[in-house]
């Protein structure tokens, strides 16, 4: 693992850090915000996963995460949303397949099974690195992220009971099966089989009966993809139906962007440090 920076902000440090991935088979890169109380003790942490087109850097940059988690005690684990390289196949026409589109999935199907093993790397992978290099960040986390991030970030939280505290997201694609997004990764990166969609299908997870794990959610009511990418009235049913512990906050006016992130971002990590601390 090779630091590659380092910048001081609000008393912690934002380091990043590249590393050679064994589920992604390539080089990738993930920033840590390690806090100042990390200096002193343990800290837990919120992994927090971006959306289409994204890298680390732009919830990083954008989100004014930092500042909150310094105030909170709370380290932020931040991985990139694909596996990059000239060796590692994409689809250059399009944002929405290829690299900066690897859906936390396990694919399947060539080109895309040797190295789009994102669901491998940010469940398993990262967080043994995180705690085997980071003695301040123990297997103590909750999870987070955006549009593409947030179904990411559901993924995690339904498909490993008890493995984080608590999930949020913003705008997540909530019911991938049923939106072009995830029609198009999910055909491409695992088959033709529908049935085998619903494993990595919010939605369809709880309805098939996960165990319940504290979730927020924020959607703003101006999102242009709100109405056929992102269905969380879909899973907000499905929840209903099984008494899952749900928050949906509908916020009236906000679109799909970082604007919207930042607006509501302190909110979410105060959440998610009472989960963790209790």
């Amino acid at each position: 693992m090779e630091q590659i920076e380092s910048v001081k902000e609000f008393g912690g440090y934002l380091n990043r850090y590249q590393h050679d991935s064994h589920s992604c088979n390539c080089r990738m890169t993930f920033s840590v915000y390690l806090p100042p109380e990390a200096e002193t003790e343990k800290v837990p942490a919120v992994y927090w996963l971006s959306g289409l087109t994204c890298s680390d850097d732009n919830f990083r940059v954008k989100a004014g995460a930092q500042r909150y988690a310094s105030e909170l005690g709370l380290a932020l684990i931040i991985p990139d949303t694909s596996p990059r390289g000239e060796n590692v196949p994409d689809a250059a026409q399009r944002y929405d397949l290829g690299q900066g589109a690897g859906f936390y999935v396990n694919a399947t199907r060539q080109p895309w099974s040797k190295h789009y093993h994102m669901y491998d790397y940010v469940t398993r992978e990262l967080p043994a690195l995180i705690e085997a290099n980071f003695a301040v960040v123990p297997d103590l986390k909750s999870v987070s992220g955006h549009s593409m991030g947030g179904h990411g970030a559901l993924l995690c939280a339904l498909r490993n009971a008890g493995g984080y505290r608590c999930v949020s997201a913003f705008a997540p694609i909530c019911n991938p099966i049923q939106g072009g997004w995830g029609e198009t990764c999910f055909s491409a990166y695992l088959g033709d089989d529908r049935e085998a969609w619903k494993a990595y299908d919010a939605t369809c997870l709880i309805e098939a009966g996960a165990q319940p794990v504290p979730l927020l959610i924020d959607q703003g009511s101006a999102d242009e993809f709100l109405a056929d990418q992102l269905y969380p009235k879909n899973l907000e049913a499905a929840c209903r139906a099984r008494n899952f512990p749900l928050t949906l906050r509908m916020q009236e006016g906000y679109d799909h962007s970082y604007h919207f992130i930042s607006t509501f971002i302190g909110e979410h990590l105060a959440w998610h440090a009472r989960a963790l601390k209790d």
